[in-house]
């Protein structure tokens, strides 16, 4: 649940089938944190990787990178909060103000002032979400120090802004930005009734604003990793702009002409891209894989990996990837609740750039630009559905009418990972 620092590359040894329907990757040279680590120690730690982190980072873009798009900040603007704050912002963590709860702990609802960010009253001021770390989590103080040095210097419209942090003895938290419409995974495979289901033009502005906040973090002169892409860390504001969350396992990018940098296999199965997943070897285009996986679950509106299905159908990329290119075949799999609301054109083409980004080489896929271009050119298509070519609930497989309205399992780690909505 955090970066990995000077470890090897190790390769996984098993691959098993939990009793939580959740399948995860298991290495030999497992690292974890404990909570015996000890304060000082940490202390040390994080204190050596901001040096490392703020001498690495550069706020240089490339030449066609407009500044206005984001910045890295010569230094953190974070503010640190005092657990009494915390305590006070969320009701001394009441039960009643949890949001969710994940493999890093539980986030809370809290409150702030929008200017001064002093905790206030509930239902005052400016809502947050607070993320508290599990005592037992494994993983916990490094993917803490990732999300702390990355997001305290990162400024992008498409990525969730961290607002500060607090450190007392054992206690850590993060303290995030309130997004309103919680997680792109929730809307995508939770079927309430109570909520309309994403349409065409709000799901492929999803992508161009994921897609962005990717861009953003490739093109800077120290490229940086995301490493976790996957659609429950696309989060969606009150207008479903799109913010990427959760950097616990970003890593910054090959240096000294190097093409990769490697790392020990960490992320989630079904987004990971399978060069990582064989080799340790982690490229900035691994990042676009993941990529193309979250856009093949936005045209058909099912899960990159579901127990639940059949055996041949349980990873999506595997099962869905050889139908993409055909346009028969491309109609069977896209998802029913969009019927109606794009051209075809639209589809296809939107298909052709998850397959690019999904191709096995990952010299062979395009760049995270390429990508967002290509979205824009899709997202201008005003070209109206034909009747003829509108897919009806009998055109639509077997596997998309059987699992449209079923509850989500959950997903499935290579590592423990945060699972709520912050």
């Amino acid at each position: 649940m955090g970066i990995c620092f000077g470890s090897p590359a190790t390769l996984p040894n098993t691959i098993t089938t939990s009793t939580t329907g959740t399948i995860e990757i298991h290495s030999r040279n497992r690292v974890s944190q404990t909570t015996e680590t000890s304060s000082s120690t940490m202390r040390s730690q994080f204190s050596h990787f901001s040096e490392a982190t703020t001498s690495t980072l550069s706020p240089r873009f490339d030449d066609d990178q407009q500044s206005t798009d984001g910045e890295i900040l010569e230094t953190s603007t974070l503010r640190v909060f005092s657990f009494a704050d915390m305590k006070s912002a969320t009701k001394n963590f009441k039960s009643d103000q949890i949001l969710g709860e994940g493999g890093f702990g539980r986030v809370f609802k809290g409150w702030v002032d929008e200017k001064t960010l002093q905790p206030c009253k509930a239902g005052t001021g400016m809502m947050v979400a607070v993320k508290k770390l599990n005592p037992e989590s494994m993983q916990g103080f490094q993917e803490w120090q990732s999300e702390v040095n990355f997001l305290g210097r990162l400024s992008h419209p498409n990525l969730v802004r961290l607002l500060g942090y607090c450190w007392e003895d054992t206690e850590l938290l993060l303290v995030y930005e309130f997004m309103q419409k919680g997680s792109l995974e929730n809307h995508l495979f939770r079927r309430n009734p109570n909520i309309e289901p994403l349409s065409w033009d709000i799901r492929i502005r999803i992508a161009i604003g994921a897609a962005r906040g990717l861009a953003f973090l490739h093109s800077s002169e120290k490229q940086i990793i995301y490493r976790d892409f996957k659609a429950s860390n696309i989060l969606l504001d009150g207008n479903y702009n799109a913010k990427i969350s959760d950097f616990g396992l970003a890593k910054l990018g090959p240096t000294g002409g190097e093409s990769h940098v490697s790392t020990r296999v960490m992320g989630t199965y079904g987004y990971a891209a399978p060069e990582y997943i064989a080799t340790g070897h982690l490229y900035v285009k691994s990042d676009v894989y993941g990529f193309g996986v979250v856009l093949l679950e936005i045209l058909t509106g099912l899960r990159a990996l579901d127990t639940k299905r059949p055996k041949e159908q349980l990873n999506l990329v595997d099962w869905a990837k050889p139908l993409l290119p055909h346009r028969r075949k491309l109609k069977t799999i896209m998802d029913a609740r969009m019927e109606g609301q794009y051209s075809f054109k639209a589809a296809l083409q939107t298909a052709n750039i998850t397959l690019k980004c999904l191709a096995p080489d990952p010299k062979s896929r395009p760049s995270m630009k390429e990508v967002l271009e290509e979205l824009e050119q899709v997202q201008a298509i005003r070209e109206k559905p034909k009747p003829s070519l509108l897919i009806t609930s009998r055109q639509t497989t077997s596997i998309t009418r059987s699992y449209v309205l079923q509850e989500p399992v959950r997903r499935s780690p290579l590592h423990s990972r945060y699972q709520a909505t912050a």
